[in-house]
């Protein structure tokens, strides 16, 4: 496996990559109507930050970032194209989200997992807040939250 490139989308070609990986893990796989999955935080603005990861010349994962209650990132939409699932990609996602919003000065990130990850963000050092498992777009999730304090 090659190197990851980290890309913080600045462009509107880069954000439709993000939301073509997006679209093909959300819409496709896991059949949300895509008008919950692509909502008013899919676009190139000051409150949300996107990130996509490229790997051997393609494009393999995106997430994005939005503020929550002041302190905290809210991590969202987090998709690994299937192509690269189990090769670490997730993980890169997830780091680069979170160093991003140290550099914006939150302290925690908030996320809701669906419910077949949660064992995957626990490994990464989140914590299941909810006391049970809610409904999203007919998927179950729980939210979990990090303190980003060094």
């Amino acid at each position: 496996m090659g190197a990851a490139t980290i890309i913080r989308v600045q462009t509107e070609e880069q954000l439709e990559r993000c939301l073509d990986i997006r679209k093909e893990v959300f819409v496709k796989e896991q059949q949300v109507p895509v008008d919950l999955e692509i909502d008013s935080y899919d676009k190139l603005g000051p409150d949300v930050y996107h990130v996509l990861i490229e790997m051997d010349g393609e494009y393999a994962a995106t997430g994005r970032l939005t503020y929550y209650q002041d302190t905290s990132a809210k991590l969202q939409r987090i998709a690994v194209h299937k192509a690269f699932r189990t090769k670490g990609v997730g993980t890169i996602l997830l780091l680069a989200l979170e160093e991003l919003a140290r550099e914006l000065g939150l302290s925690q990130s908030v996320l809701d997992a669906q419910c077949q990850a949660e064992g995957f963000y626990a490994k990464l050092g989140y914590e299941t807040i909810s006391t049970e498992p809610f409904d999203d777009a007919g998927i179950p999730h729980v939210r979990m939250v990090k303190s980003l304090k060094s």
